[in-house]
């Protein structure tokens, strides 16, 4: 295969959403199994809307994900280039202008509609005379330009759809340059891909349509086109539509949520395909497990109980190492109390059963006495906790329930929580004495 360059180009208007972040995490993926190279681009031509805020947000939540690119550009700075390619158009016979208002074009729209006729431009501007344009000019219009379609079938050999066929006769002429000299997104994607030598586009279906027109233009500018992906897009849980709840599902929420970035990644690289959701400890697995065949042609549903989850599973498997700088535990501790976590934040909370204080909770009086008396001498291990409770069940008769839930308050002061075994040898001979005799410590 062909060196893979690939590229991920949010634009920074707002928060990188989960939508978003598996758009970035596929071509990463991809990029990575192959030893490619994968690319950020900040498509920030709107200059309305774009802020260096969100243009922040971006790198900060890319790198919380760990995806890491290998070059970084801005659109803003190339617009020299968007416009060598859009004289390069012009002087081809591809673009041409177009006077009419957003009104006119919504009225245009309309009278198709009445029409039962599929809302495309009509090429109303291409049959304007000299004198009409002048006319126009002179009234103060200043034109749009469109690029001229093939009205052809353009066919692709799509990754994840198959064999792909679309019709440019059934789209309007995509407009390039709008009224006030700013490109839109479709010339400057293109030629953008040119210039870094984009040899993968990877993106959602809903682009589809764009990649017809944008071949045509690939192919306008003798250039090498591309290889596309078109991954469906996410839905909610029951199948409902998410694009408007997405804000909701910023990156930055999940994070701020205490979702793990690796629990996230592999949620984002699974749900939709052939693969079982379960945990990776790292990008590379996930990378290697990469395919396009395994992305399924049904929309993937993203549940965040579901994410949640995956993220408690994914602390279960993390060794020491990987929290090490995150959490202020010894790894003993770690060990014993991560299957019950999660969230990381959850650490601390469990990990104050051992260090302390704890205020017991005293069910039954007399077998917890019963029990600090029987408390054998240390040092402890894991077999002390079950040595220890056979011998109170044997001085007692006390079983079950009965024994294990008034000594599990007694010493923790929860009904619930890590194995007495792996907690007992943390908490030391002193301070369960002291909790077995009602004493916070």
């Amino acid at each position: 295969m062909e060196k893979v360059i690939v590229r991920f180009a949010p634009s920074p208007t707002g928060l990188l959403h989960v939508g978003n972040a598996r758009t970035a995490l596929l071509n990463y993926l991809f990029a990575r199994k192959l030893g490619g190279k994968f690319l950020l681009r900040i498509d920030d031509t709107d200059a309305a809307r774009s802020t260096r805020e969100f243009e922040d947000a971006i790198y900060r939540d890319l790198d919380w994900l760990g995806l890491r690119h290998d070059l970084t550009d801005r659109q803003f700075g190339r617009l020299k280039i968007y416009s060598t390619a859009f004289y390069r158009l012009q002087a081809a016979g591809r673009v041409y202008p177009c006077y009419e208002t957003e009104a006119e074009l919504e009225r245009q729209r309309a009278l198709l509609k009445l029409r039962k006729l599929p809302p495309i431009y009509e090429r109303g501007a291409l049959k304007l005379t000299e004198v009409e344009r002048a006319a126009f000019e002179a009234e103060g219009r200043t034109p749009h330009w469109r690029f001229k379609l093939s009205r052809q079938k353009v066919r692709w050999t799509d990754l994840v759809r198959g064999p792909v066929e679309i019709d440019t006769a059934t789209m309007s002429d995509p407009v390039l340059v709008r009224a006030d000299g700013a490109f839109l997104y479709t010339l400057p994607s293109v030629a953008d891909d040119i210039d870094f030598a984009i040899s993968h586009v990877v993106r959602g279906e809903d682009h589809v349509t764009n990649t017809a027109a944008q071949i045509e233009i690939f192919q306008a500018l003798d250039a090498t086109v591309p290889e596309f992906a078109h991954f469906p897009l996410l839905v909610g849980a029951g199948g409902e539509a998410l694009s408007k709840r997405l804000g909701s599902l910023s990156l930055a929420e999940l994070r701020d949520g205490g979702m793990e970035p690796l629990a996230v990644a592999a949620y984002l690289a699974k749900i939709g395909t052939s693969d079982a959701i379960e945990p990776r400890l790292s990008l590379d697995e996930l990378a290697l497990e990469f395919d396009f065949a395994k992305i399924g042609r049904a929309p993937a549903h993203f549940d965040p109980e579901e994410l949640a989850a995956l993220n408690a599973k994914t602390l279960h498997q993390m060794p020491y190492a990987m929290v090490a700088g995150r959490v202020n535990i010894p790894e003993a501790l770690w060990e014993a109390i991560k299957p019950n976590l999660t969230k990381l934040s959850d650490a601390e909370t469990l990990a104050q059963l051992v260090t302390g204080p704890v205020t017991p909770v005293i069910e039954d009086a007399g077998l917890t006495a019963k029990a600090a008396a029987l408390l054998p001498p240390e040092p402890w291990t894991e077999e002390t906790w079950g040595l220890w409770t056979k011998a109170i069940s044997a001085e007692t008769g006390a079983k079950g329930r009965g024994l294990f839930h008034p000594l599990r308050l007694a010493l923790t002061s929860r009904g619930d929580g890590p194995e007495l075994k792996k907690l007992l040898p943390l908490i030391g001979r002193a301070k369960a004495l002291a909790r077995l005799e009602g004493k916070t410590a």
